[in-house]
């Protein structure tokens, strides 16, 4: 075989395959969470979801929702160098916001089958 025909094949191959994956990983709840961040966030997310009451006040306070809670614990970054990950029982994460809610930090604990937000930081 000539060398134009085998990537001709090869091409259509890879294509025939992308098609594939894509169709069937369309309808699936399929996430790739290979980063350090994307692990540590969905981590916390997975676990039931607790909030101290120093938290419930200033949230109340400065009428934040938990939506944009859950949207930090998504998309937001973990600073590792302010996080205790090792401790026991609980690791400890300091998750910062991204884009407009880059002001709000959280200080989360992650227990075994729960995650509180221990601490809510507004920054200017």
């Amino acid at each position: 075989m000539r060398l134009l025909k085998r990537v001709g094949f090869y091409l259509m191959g890879v294509a025939l395959g992308s098609i594939a994956v894509i169709y069937f990983w369309k309808n699936k709840n399929v996430t790739f969470d290979y980063g350090m961040d994307a692990r540590t966030l969905k981590s916390i997310r997975t676990k039931k979801l607790l909030f101290s009451e120093n938290v419930q006040l200033e949230l109340a306070a400065k009428k934040i929702d938990t939506t944009k809670i859950s949207t930090i614990l998504k998309y937001g970054d973990v600073d590792f160098g302010k996080s205790k990950p090792r401790q026991k029982p609980c690791a400890e994460y300091y998750v910062i916001g991204k884009d407009s809610l880059k002001n709000i930090h959280l200080y989360v604990k992650r227990c075994d089958s729960t995650a509180s937000i221990e601490k809510v930081l507004f920054n200017r």
